[in-house]
């Protein structure tokens, strides 16, 4: 599998770049052309990008990191895409194959509730059983049509047994689902990756993947903003776009943001190799890489909250506060990142200090951001109840354990 080359720094750029930052404005979004000469900007020119970034957060979200606390649930690893950099998914009779039962659902939950989780985190396979007969069957033994009506029901499930707010990410869905699965969660999520095309041709990231098709996410994530429902995607770097992409790829999101005002956040997640993947001999995004795209998603997006996990650039992952994130994701005292399992999320209590030596308080939040708490709590129900009895004053989590 091959990547598209990443186009060197030249000593060109910095005067480019530095041009490019003397235009900025407070407060105001950077153009395309900005963004493309500040997302190749020299290694001399980082420090001021990054400065830039950082003050970006500090005018949108001062003082503050926030992270959600959460239990990762994967309803079912079965999954009809083949994408070229998941572990995740597997057919049928693999090892490690599995479709959660409620029982182990409710259970995980209740453990995580015991733990001060607020977020129940569902990731799963796109219906996968359009694919494979076997997952028929297992819905039919648990008594679901499909593996979207089972979401349902175990987001139910969760919100109304515990006091875990679900936060899904199913893949794609129709405008009929979106509204569905909002009524049992506060939020959703659906990640773009990329708007590149060319990543679906043979031999790319998204061969065999169907449901990455840029146009049918970009679809869903337009039908969900039609509804008003907060909404997390993000792009995922490093699975051979080239740096223009990813401009564009956050340019197709905060268009969609214009429009809609339901972004809620966006990821920049970096793509890390494992050694049973199509793509396990491909390079990473280097950390200068993830920083440049990081701040760019900041001044593209200035009043965005913006996120990047963690654990997925350890040991460096606090720079990434310097590139103008205001939020580190979920979190997970309990279950491991089963899309990345290589990668352990860091303790929350170093995660607490190394933010603090950042000069930032580290917080905790829903899987629904703050400015988007007033508009699902006023429809009334056991979500709006569930949502209501998590939320301190602040928008934020309400935390009822020792600190």
């Amino acid at each position: 599998m091959t990547l598209t080359a990443i186009t060197p720094v030249t000593p060109d750029t910095r005067s480019v770049c530095a041009s490019a930052l003397a235009q900025l404005r407070p407060g105001e979004p950077i153009s395309r052309d900005a963004a493309l000469q500040l997302i190749r900007c020299s290694d001399d020119d980082l420090p001021e990008l990054l400065a830039a970034a950082r003050a970006a957060k500090e005018r949108f979200r001062p003082g503050v990191i926030t992270y959600s606390r959460k239990v990762f649930l994967p309803l079912t690893n079965l999954c009809r895409d083949y994408c070229g950099y998941c572990t995740f998914r597997r057919d049928p009779g693999d090892p490690g194959a599995h479709t959660m039962t409620p029982d182990e659902v409710l259970s995980v939950a209740r453990t995580g509730e015991t733990l001060g989780c607020t977020e129940a985190l569902f990731s799963l396979g796109d219906k996968p059983e359009l694919l494979f007969p076997e997952m028929r069957e297992t819905l039919r033994h648990l008594g679901y049509k499909s593996t979207l009506h089972y979401l349902e029901a175990m987001c139910e499930l969760v919100l109304r047994e515990t006091s875990l707010l679900p936060h899904p990410n199913p893949g794609l869905l129709s405008a009929e689902w979106i509204a569905r699965l909002a009524a049992v969660s506060p939020s959703m999520g659906l990640m773009l990756e990329t708007t590149n095309v060319s990543l679906l041709a043979s031999g790319k990231a998204h061969d065999n993947a169907p449901d990455k098709a840029p146009a049918k996410r970009l679809r869903t994530i337009e039908d969900a903003g039609k509804q008003n429902v907060p909404f997390t995607t993000g792009l995922l770097i490093g699975i051979g776009e080239s740096p223009e992409d990813r401009v564009d790829t956050l340019l197709a999101i905060r268009d969609l943001h214009d429009r809609y005002g339901h972004i809620q956040e966006v990821i920049v997640q970096n793509f890390r190799v494992k050694p049973s993947i199509p793509m396990a001999h491909c390079p990473e995004p280097s950390r200068g890489e993830m920083l440049r795209t990081v701040a760019v998603a900041r001044l593209l997006l200035p009043r965005v909250n913006i996120q990047a996990p963690p654990n997925l650039s350890a040991p460096y992952y606090d720079d990434l506060v310097d590139a103008g994130i205001n939020d580190w994701g979920g979190i997970s005292p309990l279950t491991p990142d089963y899309i990345n399992p290589e990668k352990p999320w860091p303790h929350l209590e170093q995660l607490r200090l190394r933010t603090e030596a950042k000069g930032f308080a580290l917080r905790q939040r829903l899987p629904v951001y703050p400015e988007f708490i007033p508009a699902v709590t006023a429809k009334p129900g056991l979500l709006s109840e569930r949502l209501r009895a998590a939320v301190d004053d602040h928008g934020l989590a309400k935390i009822t354990r020792a600190a």
